[in-house]
């Protein structure tokens, strides 16, 4: 019986940390009202669910773990369980306020695993991946739209007196007469063109990227010179598919992030920069990370399936 008490409260406490998760997450209504029902179903789901919020406002202040003994894969406790705990603080913090400031600003946005397609007032159309965000300043003097967060692709309606313009950290890529998906990782953009021409231009400098050509800059940098890409590296996301080539891992669990609720997260910025290649599904996205631990030699530490720790 003691057995089966603890297995219920383990449960129990495993339910209320996906439903924390998913409740700073935002929760449709249909969630809400499951969300509610758990929550009245037993008084134990009420107070695993208020202990759960408590220990994640503790994770949030803290900044050192005790030190302990070495363990069995060579890994120190210590220095696993302060990384463990600066995620998880990650993880609280960023689903508390990481999109908050960003939805401020936007006209039009997309949740994890949710696509959208605008056709915008001049004619133009865009597609959201998920977790995008864009600001839209379209009328009779303009044609601008500000990539806020994730990325998007762009199908251009002619008008020469208006210049379309997307602007991403900083830098422009002007519309030529064209098709192109922009990305935005942190600071990084990314730009892919399917048809014609766009001009990209940051840090002072600025490059033509023609049909089957592909560029990138940080925020204050000169755009890369443009190189080839195949048509179907360009936005594979439309197809369900991450196509990357030589790109640190940091971004690209950035990118994983899109499809799922939670934070990846690596334990040290040599990680963070060792280079993935691969061709990746983004329907599954812990299928592909499990791909990625085993082509670059890594480990996980899985806190539940919303905080999952990386390390060498």
């Amino acid at each position: 019986m003691r057995e089966d008490d603890e297995r219920a409260a383990k449960s129990a406490r495993q339910m209320a940390i996906e439903w924390w998760v998913s409740h700073k997450a935002g929760l449709t209504p249909e969630e809400q009202a499951a969300f509610e029902v758990w929550l009245a179903a037993d008084p134990a789901h009420a107070a695993a669910f208020a202990d759960i919020a408590r220990t994640f406002e503790h994770v949030k202040r803290v900044r050192r773990s005790r030190p302990a003994k070495r363990s069995a894969f060579g890994v120190r406790p210590h220095w696993l369980m302060g990384a463990v705990a600066l995620a998880a603080g990650c993880l609280a913090l960023y689903l508390s306020i990481g999109g908050f400031s960003t939805l401020l600003f936007a006209d039009f946005s997309t949740g994890t695993r949710e696509t959208k397609t605008l056709t915008l007032a001049d004619g133009s159309k865009v597609i959201l991946d998920a977790k995008s965000a864009i600001a839209v300043h379209v009328d009779a003097s303009q044609r601008r739209v500000t990539l806020l967060e994730g990325q998007g692709w762009f199908e251009v309606a002619p008008d020469f007196s208006r210049p379309f313009v997307v602007e991403a950290a900083g830098g422009f890529v002007t519309a030529l007469g064209t098709a192109f998906g922009v990305e935005l990782i942190n600071a990084a953009v990314r730009v892919g063109v399917a048809e014609r021409r766009v001009k990209v231009a940051s840090g002072g400098e600025s490059v033509i990227v023609a049909e089957n050509q592909q560029t990138a800059y940080d925020t204050n940098s000169p755009p890369a010179w443009p190189s080839a890409v195949g048509p179907s590296s360009i936005a594979a996301w439309r197809r369900g598919k991450m196509i990357v080539e030589d790109r640190p891992l940091g971004e690209i669990l950035s990118a994983l992030g899109r499809y799922r609720h939670g934070l990846i997260y690596c334990a040290t910025a040599t990680v963070c920069a060792r280079p993935v290649t691969g061709v990746f599904s983004t329907g599954d996205p812990l299928q592909a990370l499990h791909e990625i631990e085993v082509f670059l030699g890594l480990h996980a530490v899985h806190l539940t399936n919303y905080l999952i720790l990386l390390y060498d």
